[in-house]
């Protein structure tokens, strides 16, 4: 089965940050964003040293964009999510993202 054409989430976090609770928060969110929107998901971890934790959305070839982060602020995953809705609606009416148009639906019902 294909995957549509409405890109991926990307998760950014550091290496150090694996057992975090605030990374399973995000990964849980972008989880069920990704999964609503039928886009591929995947974390990447980084050796660099960092604290916040970074989501972007990415589409085919093009330059990933940041959606979400975290700076070491506790949040849970309904603020999380509310943020992530938000980010992926307002993408959804830049000309450049066609397949989030005809999600606008599905986003806007995410909670």
């Amino acid at each position: 089965m294909l995957k549509n054409c409405y890109g991926k989430l990307l998760v950014y976090a550091s290496s150090s940050s694996v057992e975090d609770e605030r990374l399973q928060s995000v990964n849980e969110a972008a989880g069920r964003m990704a999964k609503l929107l039928d886009l591929d998901f995947e974390i990447v971890t980084l050796k660099k040293q960092f604290e916040s934790i970074y989501v972007y959305y990415k589409n085919g070839d093009e330059d990933p964009i940041p959606i979400y982060c975290n700076k070491g602020d506790t949040a849970n995953i309904h603020e999380i999510c509310k943020a992530l809705r938000s980010m992926m609606f307002l993408l959804s009416f830049h000309p450049r993202h066609t397949a989030l148009r005809q999600a606008r639906k599905e986003i806007i019902q995410f909670s």
